[in-house]
């Protein structure tokens, strides 16, 4: 055996789990985003009030669902609040 042949054997025996590590990432992160577009949607069943109390307000799920389909909702709605509690902190600052 040449250094060439063992060296195209070792390429594809290691191919091989980064393959399937990839799949398994890939369905992971369906399941996970399917999950999270399913609380999404209950975020909608709440009231303006009870939405409020967790830092969000109807049109923010609004702007979040407008999102593709394979990405999070949630994540732009985390990202919506914490720009939103940035913005008070910086208001508040320069009242004090």
């Amino acid at each position: 055996m040449t250094a060439i042949e063992f060296a195209s054997e070792t390429s594809r025996i290691t191919t091989r789990p980064a393959v399937a590590t990839r799949v398994v990432n890939v369905l992971a992160n369906s399941y996970r985003a399917w999950k999270n577009r399913r609380a999404f949607y209950r975020l909608g069943e709440m009231s303006d009030a009870e939405l409020a109390d967790i830092g969000l307000t109807r049109a923010d799920l609004h702007v979040a669902i407008d999102v593709p389909f394979g990405s999070d909702p949630t994540a732009k709605l985390r990202s919506i609040a914490s720009d939103r509690v940035d913005t008070i902190e910086d208001i508040a600052r320069k009242v004090a």
